[in-house]
């Protein structure tokens, strides 16, 4: 496949340190892959993706983390019936080499300083998978200062990447299906109390594992999913905002309106005038 390259000087200003996008992938693969000037970091977020990636062919599916190298080619096609919603991070060359200069015990030779011929990827069960998507949101209206970024990296790399497997709060596997479940709109809609029904625990267990395990309380973290889960409804013309309240089981519209403000810094009705840019899909 032919390729061309994507430049970080497209997406930032000078004093900017990284760019935040969270885009759903076309469902072709694009006329050309692109490899880039920079480093990156994509989480699939939802749904699945072909993933062409340096001559090689992947399937990749939701809480798959994958740590691009510039030198990376790639291209995406997302499944024809599922979608792909993915969040992506870029970030510039001197901040992956100062990381991995200065962390050289934990990230020398790993993540987006892997040698191997493939960007390392990390499968996330639900629960880290949370715990990634909310500390992306939290970035998506901070600063795009240097520290934003730093901060951003040294989490995934220490806090969920390597957590997946050796954390102490790893989730009990009640939890991780309910997190699972409550990826479905007939759990999210009826909010923290649908949560706290499929978890089969009381609530006060519910609470406490769900805080050390996602650092978020239920509602939070069924808050998250709605308003995920809103955003992609936005992304159509044909429903209407009214109706994408209704059908995350909203029943306050300006509480709402807070809450898609807090996660995605913007309102509804700008987010989908906006949600067109696409780094991801060349014309």
């Amino acid at each position: 496949m032919d390729r061309t390259t994507f430049r970080l000087a497209d997406y930032l200003r000078p004093d900017e340190a990284f760019h935040f996008a969270r885009k759903r992938l076309a469902k072709r693969f694009p006329k050309k892959a692109h490899d880039h000037d920079f480093f990156e970091v994509f989480l699939i977020e939802s749904g699945r993706t072909a993933h062409w990636i340096n001559g090689a062919s992947q399937h990749l599916t939701r809480g798959q983390l994958v740590f691009l190298r510039p030198r990376d080619a790639h291209a995406f096609c997302a499944d024809q019936k599922t979608g792909c919603q993915i969040i992506n991070v870029m970030f510039r060359s001197e901040t992956a080499a100062h990381l991995a200069d200065r962390y050289a015990a934990t990230i020398g030779g790993r993540f987006f300083d892997a040698r191997g011929p493939l960007p390392e990827t990390h499968q996330l069960a639900a629960p880290r998978l949370a715990r990634a998507v909310n500390v992306a949101q939290q970035l998506q209206t901070a600063e795009r200062s240097l520290a934003q970024i730093e901060e951003f990296l040294l989490f995934l790399t220490n806090r969920v990447a390597l957590a997946s497997t050796s954390d102490q709060h790893d989730a009990p596997h009640w939890f991780s299906e309910a997190c699972s479940a409550a990826q479905s709109r007939e759990v999210f809609a009826k909010g923290a109390p649908g949560f706290i029904k499929v978890a089969g625990r009381s609530h006060e267990h519910v609470c406490r594992t769900c805080k050390a395990v996602t650092g978020l309380t239920p509602s939070q973290y069924i808050n998250q999913i709605r308003i995920a889960y809103a955003a992609d409804l936005l992304r159509s013309d044909e429903v209407s905002i009214d109706d994408v309240i209704s059908d995350c089981g909203f029943e306050n519209t300006s509480y709402f309106y807070r809450l898609f403000r807090r996660q995605l810094g913007t309102t509804p009705r700008a987010y989908r005038r906006a949600h067109m840019r696409d780094p991801f899909q060349l014309a």
